[in-house]
């Protein structure tokens, strides 16, 4: 059974930093994409950062500068490290491991918000005040 558990979320003022990390479990693909999305109160869900299992990385625009993703594949942790918090970074972030039925890209993995199928942990709220 898979099963992806977020941590490190919490407050933050306008400028500071969040780590937040995803203990994997379960997941045994050897070529994935995993990555971490977020969704604010009321908006869609959307992709932030993914990385692929050759340590290859994609962010969304609003990330790129101030987020960066890794993995301690020994671990089996995927991290996400956010500096210079902004408000509009307010959101429930999750992680995702690309399904048993997907052969995703990056770009396809970020913009399509993980495919259909994939794995989902159950989110970490950030919330960034002015």
């Amino acid at each position: 059974q898979v099963q992806l558990v977020e941590s490190g979320g919490g407050a933050v003022q306008a400028g500071g930093s969040l780590s937040l990390a995803c203990t994997v479990s379960g997941y045994t693909d050897k070529t994935y994409c995993m990555g971490w999305f977020r969704q604010p109160a009321g908006k869609e869900r959307e992709g932030v950062a993914v990385i692929d299992s050759a340590g290859n990385t994609k962010y969304a625009d609003s990330a790129k500068g101030r987020f960066t993703i890794s993995e301690d594949k020994e671990k089996k942790i995927l991290y996400l490290e956010m500096n210079n918090l902004k408000p509009e970074d307010t959101a429930t972030y999750y992680c995702a491991a690309e399904g048993p039925g997907t052969i995703a890209t990056l770009t396809f993995f970020l913009q399509h918000v993980a495919g259909t199928d994939a794995y989902w942990g159950q989110g970490t709220q950030v919330t960034v005040s002015s």
